[in-house]
């Protein structure tokens, strides 16, 4: 019989529950279940064990093929590498919250929820929506969770989104909407700007929302002004997409130019690339869809005798309500990483914040600037951005990105990986972490390399 190390159930618990089902022991059972070929007899094909050491040196190995730990890193699409100043991992790691991840009894966790609500609140001032909900996984799945929200809202289940939008965030749309039948239509760029004159016609009675990221996947800054009339016209959503967060330090927020709802990615308050994860994404609207949001919102209130207290005012996931009003199945909120973010732009404060998006746009326009002087290296489209652009090489893009990797340097994403027809093109964003020298040093390693 095999061990149960773990199950407080004595010999003779199991002994009488195997004799009541009628087998003598486990493996009898198991034999029932499966074909005897699928059955493992002997020792697992497994290596022996190994000692501390051993261990630390391989996974120390494995960490270092995180580029971003050991090379400088410029490449975006909406993961940035950004300084992360040391208050924010001394504070976030105290242990009053480090070990209350999510409030399971919120009545008791007034820290936490606190601090839900601080991040909430900085979440609408800098999308200018009215309320924000206590963060999701990712801004993948923020951006389709709106595109839900959408369909529940209207009833409808046509989606346009504009091509300047993350295809990997569409394809996480594409996923979460498989079940519900939806039609995706795409509106075309021209010269990297979204083709918003064909707009109107292509909004219908039938369309649930327009969804369009600014700045979009290329770094284009978008004009983003009349959208909400022409979609609202049709009694559509207006979705804004924001990758890069940063930008609202500069850019007019989607709260005034009429967004119904802002879903995006917050890692870069606060939280380093992680290899790809855990990130936070967040979700803010107007007031008419609080009901319609996903996820958890915390709200301020007063007890009994007067004072100011934090509840969990609204969970919309079918665990805490009846399952035919759940709205998204998201099960908490990425807390941890929502701290970092709160206690990374308590620190900035309003003037830091919009001093370092103003550092991004001008250490961007700098490089673009630099690179564009390299023979047969030009930007892909003549059109406003901020702090990432694409760049048109002479060579494969994907060869440069490798042999300037070898050079210490990580010059961008080679769109060809993600996108059909752009294997020459190179995505490169800005960081704070990356001064002149720095930028310097990448320009005459791309000239080396593409030389």
């Amino acid at each position: 019989m095999r061990a149960f190390h773990y199950l407080p159930n004595t010999d003779d618990d199991r002994r009488e529950m195997l004799e009541k089902i009628g087998v003598k022991s486990i493996d009898e059972l198991l034999a029932r279940a499966m074909p005897e070929e699928l059955i493992i007899k002997g020792e697992l094909n497994l290596p022996e064990g190994m000692s501390d050491v051993e261990v630390s040196q391989i996974l120390e190995r494995l960490a270092a093929k995180n580029t971003a730990a050991t090379m400088k890193t410029f490449a975006g699409g909406g993961a940035y590498d950004m300084y992360v100043p040391a208050a924010v991992d001394e504070i976030s790691s105290r242990p009053e919250f480090y070990t209350a991840y999510t409030p399971y009894q919120p009545e008791v966790s007034q820290g936490t929820l606190t601090a839900i609500f601080e991040f909430q609140t900085m979440i609408t001032g800098l999308t200018g929506m009215d309320i924000a909900n206590a963060s999701m996984y990712d801004g993948a799945s923020a951006a389709a969770e709106a595109v839900v929200l959408a369909i529940h809202r209207t009833g409808r289940k046509r989606i346009v989104y504009s091509k300047g939008l993350n295809p990997l965030y569409l394809e996480v749309i594409k996923t979460y909407t498989h079940g519900f039948g939806v039609q995706l239509v795409e509106l075309p760029l021209d010269n990297g700007k979204t083709r918003l004159e064909e707009l109107s016609k292509i909004i219908d009675d039938e369309t649930a929302c327009f969804i369009i990221q600014n700045p979009n996947f290329f770094g284009v800054v978008e004009d983003c002004s009349g959208i909400a009339d022409i979609v609202h016209s049709r009694g559509a959503l207006f979705i804004v997409c924001i990758a890069d967060p940063m930008s609202l330090g500069m850019l007019k927020p989607p709260g005034e130019y009429g967004a119904d709802v802002v879903a995006g990615e917050g890692q870069q308050f606060g939280n380093y690339l992680y290899y790809g994860g855990p990130y936070l994404g967040f979700f803010a609207a107007r007031r008419d869809f609080l009901r319609q949001m996903p996820g958890r919102i915390i709200g301020m209130t007063k007890d009994v005798e007067g004072r100011r207290g934090f509840v969990m005012t609204f969970q919309t996931r079918e665990q805490h309500i009846r399952r035919a009003r759940a709205t998204s199945n998201i099960c908490t909120n990425q807390q941890l990483c929502a701290l970092r973010a709160t206690i990374y732009l308590a620190l900035l404060g309003e003037h830091g914040f919009k001093y370092l998006s103003k550092l991004l746009f001008d250490r961007a326009h700098y490089l673009a600037e630099k690179l564009s002087e390299i023979e047969g290296v030009s930007l892909l489209y003549d059109a406003p951005f901020y702090r990432e652009f694409a760049v048109k090489l002479p060579k494969n893009a994907e060869e440069v990105v490798h042999k300037a990797c070898e050079k210490g340097i990580m010059p961008g994403i080679a769109l060809g990986k993600i996108i059909d027809g752009m294997e020459n093109v190179l995505l490169v964003a800005s960081s704070d972490k990356y001064g002149k020298k720095d930028m310097d040093e990448m320009v005459e390693v791309m000239n080396s390399v593409l030389a």
